[in-house]
């Protein structure tokens, strides 16, 4: 037996990095989801309708897709300690700023410049474990790190909920406290990045030699066995039909996050619950969708498998999306949101085990960051149509028909990509 068979690394690292990784993001998306919360109080307090505030909320992607790109390939030139701790500490301190919105355009422009802050924190965040984890592991590496965003809406909701009950303590109101005691702590791990993250297996002090030699070994026999058909340079990776494939695929996944994610308090609350009410029944759907990002993530890697695993995932969740229209009893359309939501969050550990494949280097930064930045666009998109459509028709039924058909589509157009993929391998080897 082989020293490479007895000794693994990888419980290790993941052990080290993971749960860190997860706490980081956490902390991001709940700063960036948490207006959905404050908009239960805020939005009276400071005139903001259901198209205003669904215009606002989606405005945080344009400032994320204008920045995304320029930021990951920084990330990959000076190191991912460095620029991760700036992304996080820029981003705590516009997310507290968010308390001293005083009507429509504050509400604007604070939500892009914490687009333009965040820009670059999660294909960086994928890239980074792309220095350190196999292609055949990634899928259940990246599911558990990205399982922290459904978790940071199970946390988040019942804590958001008790925050906005705050009542002008020291002059200010609920929602105003939920900015500054959500955003605070970016600031501080943005810090503890600079101590806690190393750059690469390279620089983990925590690591022996020869479980550096493992890692690197392995890392270079992926790359050996892609280079065929891996894309390296930045150019050619940012019009390859494979990234701009990927990232309509993504445009449509996240449109349904973001789309329900930053209406679902509002929606639930128009079912006649309390606002501490709406907290805790938001957290149930986001549990469950945690534990089914890690189960299926884990699945697609133990068959090896990746576009059935987000086209099963994105169609669940159409199906979803289409049953909370139909049904009209509360509880369950409840339930079909839910589904819904298990079904986008499943699809994403997977599907971002595909882009490495065929890119590396300077290329899965760029690469990575425009499937991001592109897929991110329907983080504006979705909200901005709920809103909408809320505002015109009265209700969020017709919104949620719409959500159903973008989800839809992403599962056709995965399954395209599939071929695309199939072809650009034959082209390869033959």
């Amino acid at each position: 037996m082989s020293l490479n068979e007895t000794v693994d690394p990888y419980r290790k690292i993941s052990l080290r990095i993971i749960p860190f990784m997860m706490v980081l993001y956490l902390v991001a998306f709940l700063d960036r989801v948490n207006i959905s919360f404050a908009a239960l109080t805020m939005n009276d307090d400071v005139g903001l309708t259901p198209y205003v505030y669904g215009w606002g909320a989606g405005i945080f992607f344009l400032g994320y897709f204008l920045f995304e790109v320029p930021s990951n390939v920084i990330l990959e030139k000076v190191g991912a300690r460095l620029w991760i701790a700036r992304i996080m500490i820029t981003w705590g301190l516009v997310s507290a700023a968010m308390a001293f919105v005083q009507g429509p355009w504050s509400f604007f422009i604070l939500r892009f410049l914490l687009g333009l802050a965040e820009a670059g924190f999660l294909p960086g965040m994928i890239l980074y474990l792309t220095y350190w984890f196999p292609a055949a592991q990634r899928a259940k590496f990246i599911g558990l790190f990205m399982a922290a965003v459904p978790l940071a809406s199970a946390v988040g909701a019942p804590l958001s909920s008790l925050i906005i009950g705050i009542e002008h303590a020291w002059g200010l109101k609920g929602w105003q406290w939920l900015f500054i005691i959500e955003g605070i702590p970016s600031c501080l791990l943005g810090l503890a990045v600079l101590r806690l993250l190393p750059n690469g297996p390279a620089q983990a002090p925590w690591l022996t030699l020869t479980e550096r030699r493992i890692v690197q070994e392995r890392l270079d026999k992926d790359h050996l066995a892609h280079s065929g058909r891996a894309q390296h340079r930045l150019w050619p990776a940012l019009v390859d039909r494979r990234v701009l494939l990927l990232g309509l695929v993504y445009f449509g996944i996240v449109i349904g996050l973001y789309g329900i994610g930053l209406w679902l308090p509002q929606m639930i609350k128009a079912m006649g619950f309390s606002n501490t009410q709406v907290g805790f029944i938001t957290a149930l759907p986001y549990l469950v969708s945690a534990i089914a990002m890690l189960l299926w993530g884990r699945h697609s890697d133990k068959t090896g498998e990746r576009v059935w695993h987000v086209a099963i995932a994105a169609a669940v969740s159409a199906i979803g999306f289409i049953g909370s229209v139909y049904l009209q009893s509360h509880l369950v359309a409840l339930l079909c949101l839910g589904i819904a939501s298990v079904g986008i969050y499943a699809s994403l550990g997977p599907f971002w085990a595909m882009p490495p494949v065929f890119l590396q280097g300077t290329a899965a930064a760029g690469g990575i960051a425009l499937i991001n930045s592109v897929g991110n666009l329907g983080g504006f998109v979705g909200p901005y149509l709920v809103g909408w459509i809320k505002q015109s028709t009265g209700s969020f039924q017709i919104g949620m028909g719409v959500l159903a058909c973008c989800l839809a589509a992403a599962a056709v157009m995965v399954l395209f990509l599939g071929r695309e993929l199939k072809s650009s391998r034959h082209d390869a080897i033959s």
